[in-house]
């Protein structure tokens, strides 16, 4: 899908890798003056240089070094998108307060300042577009991640907040719910083929999304034509949350590579 943001000016926080990085290269190559804002161990202005766009070193946790890298972009921000995010798996019972105190903190924390300086700086423009990269698991409780299920919920409760407080000042606020992407955070499910012919039977597509699918879902709400869409959370999951049972059974189907083709 092509898009046009010749003139406009996006901010992509956690840029340098996955669904963030495929998206700074669409706003990119859709002519947006792209920032990619990113931890110094991921190279953000290596990564950035590689498609004409901008980098800068911050740490979302860090308001401080996040300020920072705003004010180099500049005041005259058009579209935000919140991507950094980091996951551990662990129980309920044997979740570490360490573990949970910095998924919270970069998941959640770090979007409420990513949202809080994007919308100082809109407020004062009376426009602009800021989508929140949440999760299905802001609606699930996928066992083993209790931090990161609490932290995606809580990205729901800023995104509707905010669209009420910003939508007078013409500001759009929208939340990405991906399924199961393949980037470098999920990548050693996928060594597990038995595991996920079973985790892919309960999607309707019957495999996992590309960073890339979600960075157009993303690039759409950020666009003009989204422009009378706000506080609306879009599932980017290949139809995991609208089924209950499962789609796709040995009967009417083969699972061989890495998704479930019917027969």
């Amino acid at each position: 899908m092509l898009f046009d943001f010749t003139g406009k000016t996006a901010v992509v926080t956690g840029g340098a890798n996955g669904i963030g990085l495929a998206t700074s290269r669409l706003l990119a190559a859709s002519h947006a003056d792209v920032w990619v804002i990113d931890v110094d161990d991921a190279h953000p202005l290596e990564r950035a240089a590689g498609f004409g766009a901008h980098g800068t070193v911050a740490d979302v946790t860090n308001r401080e070094s996040l300020e920072a890298a705003f004010d180099q972009a500049g005041e005259d921000l058009d579209i935000v998108v919140a991507c950094a995010g980091v996951v551990n798996e662990a129980s309920v019972v044997e979740t570490k307060v360490s573990d949970w105190e910095r998924i919270i903190a970069v998941n959640l924390t770090g979007v409420f300042h990513t949202v809080q300086i994007a919308a100082q700086r809109m407020i004062k423009r009376g426009k602009g577009c800021i989508v929140i990269t949440a999760s299905t698991n802001s609606f699930d409780g996928e066992a083993q991640l209790m931090a990161y299920n609490a932290s995606k919920a809580g990205l729901i409760g800023i995104m509707h907040t905010a669209a009420n407080e910003l939508g007078p000042h013409q500001v759009r606020i929208n939340a990405v719910c991906p399924g199961l992407i393949r980037t470098r955070l999920t990548e050693d499910k996928f060594a597990d083929l038995s595991a996920m012919r079973e985790y892919f039977r309960d999607i309707p597509l019957g495999r996992s999304g590309a960073p890339a699918e979600v960075a157009t879902a993303i690039a759409f709400l950020a666009s003009d034509a989204a422009s009378f869409i706000t506080g609306t959370s879009l599932y980017v999951d290949g139809g995991q949350m609208a089924t209950k049972y499962g789609t796709w059974t040995e009967e009417r189907a083969d699972f061989f590579g890495d998704r479930w083709w019917l027969k």
